[in-house]
């Protein structure tokens, strides 16, 4: 997506504007003035999540507080640009993004603003939010091993790790390595095993691509399912779109696939966030909190797990009916914070490894 749009949700609960704001050509270091708000009972987000269902979620919140919500989608990096280009007089109050490896970028270039939130702390797990309170995640992405049930025992999966093994030669499908989701996923395998370790199972997880990576998460799905390779490296919430999809050849595709949750017998799958912050120059601050504190509630976790197939990160909410069929599993405990941390280090062994 190379370009920015905007809505605004007011009380009545419609989408009144739709329109191209246009690609980001502000130079660094050059504060713009943004079409949207620059206050005034309202709250300006700024997202990397592109799903008409979030829409739900804003009216919500306009309708709950009165506060109307003036929202610019983009790439994350983009939005990013963005903040930093506008300087102090940015208009944006939240930035939300679907990957805690691009908080820990925007948390690096100073962007957030530190809230402390007994509501927040509460409804969400100390591993999916900053230290700092700087962000918060807002729902959890499960990075699985998919297989196709015609070829593959899943007694024979185990973890990330054995996905090296030469068994697996000609049987992988994965996304490139320029994507985040799996850059998060090296980022954990790091911190676990270090990085000579890591290395060497990216060079293993190379020798066992049934292609050259390209295209996402579904076409994985999709490739594993034509029998393109026996295995898939992908989130869950992909599968449960294609099972769940108005279309029969997508719903086919997804009856083949079989789900598997790699290391249940010791740190647990790596589950990823969606989250967002608090900007540090955000003229709304206060609804900017109540904004993130609204995201955490119940009836909004339930949006989230409904809506984008993610799992809430508040307990108790229940899951789209594919999902909960996929079963409870145990989760990598380490901090989403890590993922960040290690992301350089990640790509570049990545690099080295040939996976591109």
């Amino acid at each position: 997506m190379n370009k920015m749009t905007r809505r605004t949700f007011m009380s009545a609960g419609a989408a009144i504007t739709v329109l191209t704001v246009g690609q980001l050509k502000t130079k660094p270091g050059r504060a713009q003035q943004s079409p949207i708000a620059q206050g005034g009972g309202s709250v300006n987000l700024y997202s990397a999540r592109h799903y008409d269902t979030d829409n739900a979620l804003y009216q919500s919140f306009t309708e709950a507080t009165g506060y109307q919500v003036n929202l610019i989608e983009a790439e994350a990096d983009p939005l990013i640009e963005r903040i930093k280009s506008e300087g102090a007089n940015s208009p944006a109050d939240v930035l939300m993004t679907v990957d805690a490896g691009r908080l820990w970028r925007a948390e690096q270039d100073g962007l957030f603003e530190p809230v402390n939130s007994s509501v927040l702390q509460e409804a969400i797990p100390e591993n999916l939010r900053h230290p700092q309170g700087l962000w918060f995640g807002l729902t959890k992405r499960a990075r699985v091993i998919m297989y196709d049930k015609t070829k593959v025992n899943p007694s024979e999966l185990s973890t990330y790790e054995n996905l090296a093994d030469p068994q697996w030669r000609g049987q992988i499908l994965v996304r490139s390595s320029t994507n985040i989701y799996n850059q998060s996923l090296v980022g954990s395998i790091l911190e676990a095993n270090g990085a000579e370790a890591t290395e060497e199972w990216a060079r293993g997880m190379v020798a066992n691509f049934a292609r050259p990576p390209e295209g996402n998460d579904t076409a994985q799905i999709k490739a594993c399912a034509a029998g393109v390779g026996s295995l898939a490296i992908a989130n869950t919430y992909y599968l449960v779109r294609l099972a769940n999809s108005d279309d029969p050849a997508e719903r086919e595709a997804a009856e083949n696939i079989g789900v598997f949750f790699p290391n249940q017998r010791d740190r647990g799958t790596h589950v990823n966030i969606s989250g967002a912050g608090v900007l540090k120059t955000a003229p709304n601050k206060e609804a900017a909190l109540r904004f993130l504190e609204h995201l955490v509630s119940a009836e909004s976790q339930q949006v989230f797990a409904q809506g984008s197939n993610e799992y809430p990160v508040l307990q108790g909410v229940p899951l789209d009916p594919v999902l909960e069929s996929f079963g409870e599993f145990r989760e990598d405990p380490l901090n989403a914070s890590i993922f960040g941390r290690n992301n350089e280090e990640a790509l570049r062994l990545t690099d080295r490894a040939g996976w591109t």
